[in-house]
């Protein structure tokens, strides 16, 4: 037997290293009116690193807080954490006050860095934190130390990598908190260079240097990670303009840029489909529209493919499995319904992955059985940040247990109904929102639904269907109802009905239930 001297791994920020050694005068990030070369962004990384390192003491294992929108400035500090063998703590950059001092808190944060206008989140931070190495801010303000000050004054440092091994920590990852406060995920070195194989294999395979991807959603999620996985091929990064998403201006960046990729949620997807933009700009560019983070609806997804042809690549994963469960491939998707259609999977494992369904006491359940969705590999995480009960209720038998409910069909391909938190039991029957939902977007006057359970006297349980309409379109709870009527038992019907003009949104795009519990609740509807 020969035993393993070491378990050091390549540091993620190596991948910079070699870009700009590859492909120094190329570009690796477009934003607006500007790019930055792989050469470029090397240089500009290594002097941060000598500005943190030297000015605040920022060195291998110390937090690194972020709140700040998507910009070059953003990319450039989480390859400096990585560089430097710290730890690159992202928050949601819409949080108040309060939650970035929970993050700082919970972090244990050594340094914030952040937009100059975060004004009331750094004195939160502060306050949370009064031993706090300092506070720089992206643009001039009058309580950090400007960025490109800093920059200017430690250009010409080079910096080299930090040695690490698998386990060292490098992205501290918080959950969207659906229950309770949010929990920090810890992502490692070792296991975010496994993802980035299984990312650039199953779901954009063939990406190269010649390629670039557009970046939607905040890089504090999701597509941070889909940032990471093409550092590896040293495809260019084209930034959404600043103030908010415009389908007209994606479009615009997609046929000017011949943008071949580009991640996103459903709720945006529909946005993209639906806009006049599609038909105004050329996006036969596009290869790869990876879209996740929630459930796509049947008839959004037939309009996606009807309108932007074989694209459309879904991925199903959690924050806790760095968003590496399954994939449906753009082979895979299909307009037809018919019987030999995959309709309602989110697709098969991935490489490297093992999926099993299990029942509330771990024991695995066979094909077509429903139970809790449950993973092992190496893309899981190292678990949850000081929090043994988390640790303790999501981890069993040495499974990743997801608080989803799904089955796999013969084939293995998953199919979700829904989370664990979203069913209601109405008259002693389990009710998976999901599947009701599905029907009623068949209904031509529905635009969005979202089903929740609401208290009864009688029955325990009941649904309450909140519905936005599509745009010129009439409807009313008589007839969703009869619509329902010979579609599914009668004890999954929703009771009542409620209209609104728009569902409510998370930062990433997504459609919570719990997010929509707390409009009505604020509205006074609930």
């Amino acid at each position: 037997m020969i035993e393993r001297c070491s378990n050091r791994v390549a540091n993620l920020a190596h991948f910079l290293t070699r870009n700009a050694k590859r492909w120094p005068d190329q570009p690796a990030i477009v934003w607006e009116d500007q790019t930055w070369s792989w050469q470029n962004l090397d240089h500009r990384v290594s002097a941060l690193c000598s500005a943190l390192s030297s000015e605040f003491g920022i060195g291998k294992g110390n937090r690194m807080l972020v709140q700040a929108q998507n910009s070059h400035q953003m990319i450039e500090i989480m390859l400096a954490a990585f560089r430097l063998g710290a730890v690159w703590v992202p928050c949601n950059f819409r949080q108040a006050p309060g939650e970035t001092a929970y993050a700082a808190e919970k972090s244990r944060a050594t340094i914030l860095l952040c937009d100059a206008e975060y004004a009331a989140q750094a004195e939160a931070v502060a306050a949370a934190r009064p031993d706090l190495s300092g506070i720089v801010t992206i643009g001039e303000s009058a309580f950090g130390v400007s960025y490109e000050a800093l920059l200017e004054k430690h250009a010409g440092a080079r910096v080299a990598n930090a040695e690490v091994v698998h386990n060292d920590p490098c992205w501290f990852f918080f959950t969207s908190g659906s229950t309770g406060r949010p929990k920090a995920v810890v992502l490692t070195h070792g296991q975010i260079g496994f993802v980035v194989v299984n990312y650039m294999a199953d779901l954009l395979p063939g990406t190269s240097e010649s390629d670039a991807s557009l970046v939607i959603a905040p890089l504090s999620h999701g597509a941070g990670l889909q940032l990471i996985a093409q550092l590896s091929c040293g495809s260019a990064h084209i930034l959404m303009p600043k103030g908010g998403f415009r389908p007209h201006d994606a479009f615009q960046l997609i046929e000017r840029h011949k943008v071949s990729n580009m991640f996103t949620v459903p709720t945006i997807v529909k946005r993209l489909v639906e806009d006049p933009a599609v038909d105004q700009f050329d996006h036969s560019s596009l290869r790869h529209l990876i879209y996740a983070g929630a459930p796509m609806y049947r008839e959004d997804q037939k309009r996606a493919l009807e309108t932007l042809g074989p694209v459309l690549v879904q991925y199903y994963g959690l924050g806790e499995v760095t968003g590496n469960i399954t994939v449906l491939r753009p082979d895979e998707h299909s307009v037809d319904d018919g019987p030999n259609a995959k309709v309602g999977t989110c697709g098969v494992e991935r490489t490297g992955i093992e999926v099993s369904i299990q029942d509330e006491t771990g024991k695995i359940l066979g094909p077509n059985e429903t139970g809790e969705v449950c993973v092992v590999g190496s893309a899981v995480c190292a678990g949850y940040l000081d929090d043994d009960g988390a640790n303790a209720k999501s981890f069993r038998n040495g499974w990743f247990r997801t608080g989803d409910i799904g089955h796999l069909d013969e084939q293995r391909y998953l199919y979700l109904t829904g989370r664990a938190s979203d069913m209601y039991i109405s008259g002693g029957s389990n009710v998976y929102p999901k599947e009701v939902e599905e029907i009623l977007l068949t209904h031509p006057a529905i635009s969005e639904v979202a089903i929740l359970g609401i208290p009864d006297p009688q029955w325990g349980e009941v649904g309450l269907a909140v519905c936005v309409k599509e745009t010129g379109q009439q409807t009313d709870a008589a007839e969703l109802s009869a619509f329902l009527k010979d579609k599914i038992t009668r004890y999954k019907m929703p009771v009542r009905y409620l209209f609104i003009e728009e569902m409510p949104t998370s930062a990433y795009g997504k459609i919570t239930k719990k997010l929509v519990r707390e409009f009505l609740t604020e509205k006074g509807l609930l």
